[in-house]
Parts: structure tokens; C-alpha cells; sequence
């Protein structure tokens, strides 16, 4: 019973790991589809959405029947609870990526963004694919010191935000209103996205050490600094 008990737990980590990647792939298509006017790839990630629900319902579903027959306390009651919020932390990104793409469907045939901030959205985008990576590579080893590294790759999203608010703010913008707001919208959909990705990081730290990780220090770094 005890075996069957912990399999299943793994199962949970295994389904958190497979909705990174799909997540992390679906903004990496997205962001694809929103540069290049791609309609097709467009309809591809915002119908792919619906497996990363599937998943978040169906880990729910395992995780509370966990709860209930089985009365988890200590280490595992912290797993069950902290993969049950990795996961809306990971379905919320699923939805955001499927943002992006439903933007670019709406502004089909012509391109939502500018040909001057191409680099900065691809930039954007590439990020935060490497972050949902790093947060799956943080899932699979449990590795504390790498997943407090998480937020501060996130200061470079938050680099990235603000340098695009500060082009739409620069009164040499000639794109008009629509397009300023279609790209406020995407600047606020990848750091978003940027943001879950730090929180399922964050969520690990405390499931193996039960403690925050705004209360831990990273390694190397001296306390005041």
C-alpha cells in the first residue's frame, strides 16, 4: 500500500515536469505565431492548451483522493499541497501562452507587433522558455540553490518589461493606440509567465526545506549585501 502510495507522489512530479514542457513549448510556438503573423501555429497552441488542462485537473483530482485515503503528514503532506499550487502555477501559464496566440489570431493577416520591437518580444519570449526549463530542471532535482537563482534571472524579464514600456511611452511611437495596447498586453503576458515560473521554483525550496525562500539566503551570497 505504502509502495502504491509513493508511486503515486512520484506520478504527481512526473505530471508537474511534462506541463513545464508543455508550457514552456507552447511559449516558445506562441511567440513564434505573434512575430511572423503565423495563424496555423496560432490555432495550434491555443487548441494545445486544453492537454495542459487536462493534466491540472487530473493531478487535482489524484492529489486530493491522496489527501483523503491515505491522511499524508510531515514531508508528504508538504509535497501533495505544494504540487496541487505548482500546478495552478503552470495552468495559469498554459493560458498565458495561449494569450499570446490568441492575439496573434486576432490581428490575422497583419503582424500585432512593430518590426522595431521584434527583438526585444523574441527576447522576451526565449526567456521565458528558459526560465519554465530551469523551473523543470528545479522539479527534477530538488536543487535549492538553483531555484533561488530563478528570481534573479526574472530581474532580466523585468529589464525587458520596462525598456518596452519605455518605447510605447517615447513620443516618437507612430503605431497608434491599438497596437501600443496589443503590446502592452504581451509585455504583461511574459512577465507574467516569468513570474509563475519563479513561483513553482519558490514553491520547491519550500517543499524540501519547509521554509520560504524569501528566508533563505542563496549560496555565496553575503548576508547585508
Amino acid at each position: 500500500m505504502r509502495d502504491a502510495y509513493h508511486e503515486e507522489l512520484d506520478s504527481i512530479g512526473d505530471d508537474l515536469v511534462e506541463m513545464t514542457r508543455l508550457v514552456g513549448s507552447a511559449i516558445g510556438r506562441a511567440t513564434t505565431a505573434i512575430l511572423d503573423a503565423d495563424l496555423k501555429l496560432a490555432e495550434s497552441v491555443i487548441a494545445a492548451d486544453q492537454k495542459v488542462d487536462n493534466l491540472q485537473h487530473d493531478l487535482e483530482a489524484r492529489a486530493i483522493t491522496l489527501l483523503a485515503r491515505q491522511q499524508p503528514v510531515a514531508t508528504d503532506l508538504r509535497i501533495v499541497v505544494t504540487s496541487l499550487r505548482m500546478s495552478a502555477d503552470l495552468e495559469r501559464s498554459g493560458d498565458l501562452a495561449q494569450h499570446v496566440a490568441k492575439l496573434a489570431r486576432l490581428r490575422f493577416p497583419e503582424r500585432a507587433v512593430p518590426q522595431d520591437l521584434h527583438a526585444t518580444i523574441l527576447e522576451m519570449g526565449q526567456l521565458a522558455q528558459r526560465l519554465m526549463a530551469k523551473a523543470a530542471e528545479v522539479i527534477i532535482t530538488k536543487d535549492v540553490d538553483l531555484a533561488l537563482q530563478l528570481e534573479q534571472d526574472d530581474d532580466e524579464m523585468d529589464t525587458l518589461h520596462r525598456a518596452l514600456f519605455q518605447h510605447l511611452m517615447d513620443d516618437r511611437w507612430k503605431h497608434g493606440i491599438e497596437t501600443a495596447v496589443d503590446v502592452t498586453l504581451l509585455g504583461r503576458y511574459y512577465e507574467r509567465f516569468a513570474d509563475h515560473a519563479v513561483s513553482v521554483a519558490k514553491r520547491v525550496v519550500y517543499l524540501v526545506t519547509g521554509e520560504h525562500a524569501d528566508e533563505i539566503q542563496p549560496a555565496g551570497q553575503v548576508e547585508g549585501a
